[in-house]
C-alpha cells in the first residue's frame, strides 16, 4: 500500500519522500514516481529507531524545505499462536506498528507546527479493521491486533493535543486488502475464502482503493476531519 499511496500523493502534486527497511524497494517506487512525471526522494528507514527516523525527517527537510503530510505505513504480520508468542516476537510487532507510527508522528509535528501561518499538517495512520471494538479478531495475531488497536487510541489523543497546531490527525483502517504481507501470510484458502465470505462486496480490496481515503484525508478538503477511523473494508463490518 506504500507504493499506491506515494503514487497516488504524487499525482495530486506532492513531492513524495519514500522510506522503507529496504532501500531497493524504494528505489523501485521513487522511480515510478519519477517516471509520471512526480518528484520523490527515498531513504532506508527503520522506524522504530528514533536515531534513524531522525536523520531521515532532517534530510526531507533539507531537501524539500517542509513537511505537509505523513502517512505511517510501516508495519508487519507474521501469526503466531497467544500461547506461544515469545517477549521477543511481541516487542518487535509493538516497536514497527505502533512504537514506530509514534516516533514519525512526533517528529512530523515538531515540523508541521512551524508551517505558517501557525501550522498546518495532515496526519495519517494506518491501522487495520482488526483493531479492537469492532468484532474482528485474527487467531494467531494477539500481537498484531494490539498494536493495531493501540494505533486508533493513540491517534484520538494526537487529534486533541494537535489541532492548536493545525494539525489533524486520523486512522485508515483496511479490511482484506490484496498487498505482499497478506500474501507472505499464506493464509489457507479456506480461511481465505471464509474471511471474504463475510464481506458484502465479495471481493479482496486493491490498494489504490485504500489510497483514495489517503488523498482526501491528506487534502484541504479534509479540514474539519481529525481523530477519526475510516474503515475501507468492502462493508466487512456491515455485515
Amino acid at each position: 500500500m506504500g507504493r499506491t499511496h506515494a503514487l497516488a500523493l504524487a499525482e495530486q502534486g506532492a513531492k513524495v519522500a519514500v522510506t522503507d527497511i529496504d532501500l531497493a524497494e524504494c528505489q523501485k517506487v521513487v522511480d515510478e514516481v519519477k517516471n509520471k512525471g512526480g518528484e520523490a526522494i527515498c531513504f532506508k528507514m527503520d522506524v522504530s529507531n528514533k536515531a534513524e527516523v531522525d536523520q531521515v525527517f532532517d534530510e526531507t527537510i533539507k531537501q524539500f524545505g517542509r513537511l505537509d503530510i505523513l502517512v505511517n505505513n510501516a508495519g508487519i504480520y507474521f501469526p503466531k499462536p497467544a500461547l506461544e508468542l515469545t517477549e521477543e516476537e511481541w516487542d518487535k510487532m509493538l516497536d514497527i506498528n505502533l512504537k514506530g507510527q509514534f516516533l514519525c508522528a512526533q517528529r512530523a509535528a515538531k515540523e508541521m507546527a512551524k508551517n505558517p501561518p501557525a501550522g498546518w499538517g495532515r496526519i495519517i495512520n494506518i491501522a487495520s479493521v482488526a483493531s479492537g471494538q469492532v468484532g474482528v479478531g485474527i487467531a494467531g495475531g494477539a500481537h498484531y491486533t494490539a498494536s493495531k488497536g493501540g494505533i486508533v487510541g493513540m491517534t484520538e489523543t494526537l487529534a486533541i493535543e494537535w489541532a492548536p497546531m493545525g494539525i489533524n490527525v486520523n486512522v485508515i483502517g483496511p479490511g482484506a486488502i490484496d498487498t505482499p504481507m497478506v500474501q507472505a501470510a499464506q493464509i489457507p484458502k479456506e480461511a481465505m475464502e471464509a474471511m471474504l465470505g463475510r464481506v458484502p462486496l465479495k471481493r479482496i480490496g486493491r490498494p489504490e482503493e485504500v489510497s483514495a481515503m489517503v488523498t482526501f484525508l491528506a487534502s484541504h478538503e479534509a479540514s474539519y476531519v481529525t481523530g477519526a477511523t475510516f474503515f475501507v473494508d468492502g462493508g466487512w463490518l456491515a455485515s
